[in-house]
Parts: C-alpha cells; sequence; structure tokens
C-alpha cells in the first residue's frame, strides 16, 4: 500500500501542510523538521505524486526585484540581511529574487534600477524608496502593467503600491516625544534632527514628534527648528556642535533617522553627557554601544530586518498564490530599548502564516 503524506505527517508529528511544504520544497520549515521529515519519507519509500509535482514546478516561475537604498546605514545593512535571508529561503521554491543595492537617495539611480529590473523580467518589486511624484508615477505605470510594488522601510503613500512594510514612523515619533517630555524638566529646549527631506519615514518621525511636543503644553518644552543631516555623521556633529554652542541650556536631542555617533561625539566632546538626554531611532551595533555607554538615552527599534524579510515573501504570496494584503499597510513593532535590553537579539525571525 503506498505511503501517504498524512501518515508521514502523523509520524513525525507535525501537520500535513508541513510535510507538503518540505517535500516540495514549498515556504518555510524548519531545517531539522524537514530533514526529520525526508528521513521518514525515506525510510517508508515515499514516492510523491508525479502530477502534484509538475503542478508545483509551473507555480516556480517567479522572479522578483528589491531595491534598497542607504545601503551604507547601518540599519539599511539589516534590512539587507533580512532580504538575502527571504531570497535564500524563497530559492528553494524557485524563486529568484534579484537585489540591488544603492548608496544614498538616488532618485535616478533608483528609477534607473527599476527599469533594468523590469527588462529582466521580474513580475514584482520591492523598493526602499524616496516619495517623489516621479517615483509616485513610475509605480503607477508599473501598476498598469501588472507588476506589484511593495514598499518597505519607506513608503510612497497616494501611489498604487499594493502595501508598505514597515513601522508606522508618525506613531514612533509620538512615542519619541513622550519619552523625551518624561526625561526633561519642563521649560527645556530640545533639538530635532532629521536624515532626508524626500524620505517619508523620516518625515513622519520628524511630525509626529513635533506634534507632541508643541501639543503637550504640561511638558512646556521650546522646540527649535529641525534640520537635516543627510544621514552623515560628520555632518551631525557640525551641527549639534552648533546647536550647543547656540543654546548652553539645551536640555534635549531627537535623532529621527542616522547620525546619532555624531551627535553623541560632539555632546562629549563639550562635557554635556550628563545634562543633554538624546532619544533616537534604530537598533544596530552602534546605537547599541552608545546606549551602554550612556551616551544614547533610549533607541527606537523598528525591526529593520524583519521588513526585509517580508517584502519579498509577500509578493510571492501576491503573486503566486493570487493572495492579497489584509491591508496595505504591515506595521513592525516599536521597541523601546534601554542599556539594560539593548542586547536582545536585534534579528530575529519574524512569524510568517503558513499554509496548511
Amino acid at each position: 500500500m503506498a505511503v501517504t503524506a498524512q501518515q508521514i505527517a502523523e509520524l513525525a508529528g507535525v501537520s500535513r501542510g508541513t510535510v507538503d511544504r518540505a517535500l516540495h520544497n514549498r515556504g518555510r520549515v524548519n531545517p531539522e523538521v524537514a530533514t526529520r521529515i525526508f528521513r521518514i519519507a525515506t525510510e517508508l519509500g515515499y514516492k510523491p505524486n508525479l502530477i502534484g509535482q509538475a503542478l508545483v514546478r509551473t507555480k516556480r516561475d517567479c522572479k522578483i526585484g528589491a531595491i534598497l537604498q542607504s545601503v551604507e546605514t547601518p540599519t539599511m545593512k539589516i534590512v539587507l540581511e533580512g532580504l538575502r535571508q527571504a531570497a535564500d529561503e524563497l530559492r528553494a521554491s524557485g524563486v529568484e529574487v534579484i537585489i540591488r543595492e544603492q548608496s544614498g537617495l538616488d532618485e535616478e539611480l533608483l528609477l534607473e534600477n527599476i527599469e533594468a529590473l523590469v527588462i529582466e523580467g521580474v513580475q514584482g518589486l520591492a523598493i526602499s524608496p524616496n516619495n517623489t511624484p516621479e517615483l509616485r508615477q513610475c509605480i503607477d505605470q508599473l501598476d498598469e502593467q501588472n507588476i506589484p510594488v511593495v514598499t518597505f522601510n519607506s513608503d510612497v503613500p497616494g501611489s498604487k503600491r499594493i502595501g508598505f512594510i514597515g513601522v508606522n514612523n508618525y506613531r514612533g515619533g509620538q512615542t519619541a516625544a513622550g519619552l523625551m517630555c518624561q526625561m526633561i524638566p519642563a521649560g527645556s529646549k530640545v533639538f530635532p534632527l532629521t536624515g532626508h527631506l524626500s524620505n517619508t519615514a523620516h518625515n513622519n518621525r520628524l511630525n509626529g514628534f513635533c506634534e507632541v511636543i508643541e501639543q503637550e503644553t504640561a511638558c512646556n518644552i521650546t522646540l527649535l527648528p529641525f534640520q537635516p543631516c543627510f544621514d552623515r555623521d560628520d555632518y551631525a556633529y557640525e551641527i549639534t556642535q552648533h546647536m550647543l554652542r547656540a543654546n548652553p541650556d539645551l536640555a534635549g536631542i531627537y535623532v529621527a533617522a542616522n547620525g546619532q555617533q555624531g551627535v553623541c561625539q560632539a555632546i562629549e566632546e563639550a562635557g554635556r553627557k550628563r545634562q543633554v538626554k538624546v532619544v533616537a531611532f534604530d537598533l544596530n551595533e552602534i546605537t547599541r554601544k552608545l546606549l551602554q555607554n550612556d551616551c544614547l538615552s533610549c533607541v527606537l527599534d523598528q525591526k529593520a530586518f524583519e521588513q526585509g524579510y517580508r517584502a519579498p515573501y509577500v509578493l510571492y504570496e501576491y503573486i503566486t498564490h493570487k493572495k492579497s494584503l489584509q491591508s496595505e499597510l504591515i506595521y513592525t513593532d516599536i521597541a523601546i530599548r534601554t542599556k539594560y535590553n539593548s542586547d536582545l537579539e536585534i534579528t530575529m525571525m519574524p512569524e510568517l502564516p503558513q499554509k496548511e
């Protein structure tokens, strides 16, 4: 009598869906579980249905493009790790994920990479974008060509992308403001430092922060004009030096993007490490050390690895299984990290729903 997948599932202590994914290389299965399934199947002489295998192979002709900007920054390197791991896993299902890496925010290069990937025949695109009319128009044109687009880390609201994967940056800015209000005395001055003005994520973090500071009258905090540092520590260092000289009573600095190291260096050189509280975004190796050295008061972790990891999977499900997103906004957690919990794993594997 022929051995069935259900019998293997019962012996392996897993669901039939897990056996199906392992034997046909579909989706994610724990390597140890997959090994156990293959061993049991081999011992029982399991012969898979050849027609079923042929149907699986027809679903494997899938090519996805992913474009990551500002890849030189510590946080986007973590996002890249997530992209690469998803690409490795999806390869087993016959899915090719082509990753393009860019330094900085270069819209012209981004549009060139999109065009090149379309020529290569990608069926979907994951993009960490600028927010410009030109890119919005490009995404809408891709939608007309039946090439779905997922944005991750940053967004292009108002475009025809099928969804965004990332933190709720506006809420993140509000959270940072609430923390700052609790850290510094009433009547103090706060300086907000952002990254790129064309980056939706950076702008939303800034706007959320400023709104709360301006509305929380009980805090009575003076909000100084913001400045961009374009994700550069040398710019952040010079800007912070100037702000410290111009405002001897400065009590807090909010870093909405990169530049944390430059800010902390300027504060330490000015001998004001104990007086100036710094709330920043993104947990990575640099900010982890700054937390441990009491240079940063706290960091908002946006789960960067998960953002890169989930983007190709969302496109894969959408293209091959016609699985639409339940919501066009897939938010990752806002985790508050201090020196006491900054050593927790920052590239944890997110749990994704599996099809049984």
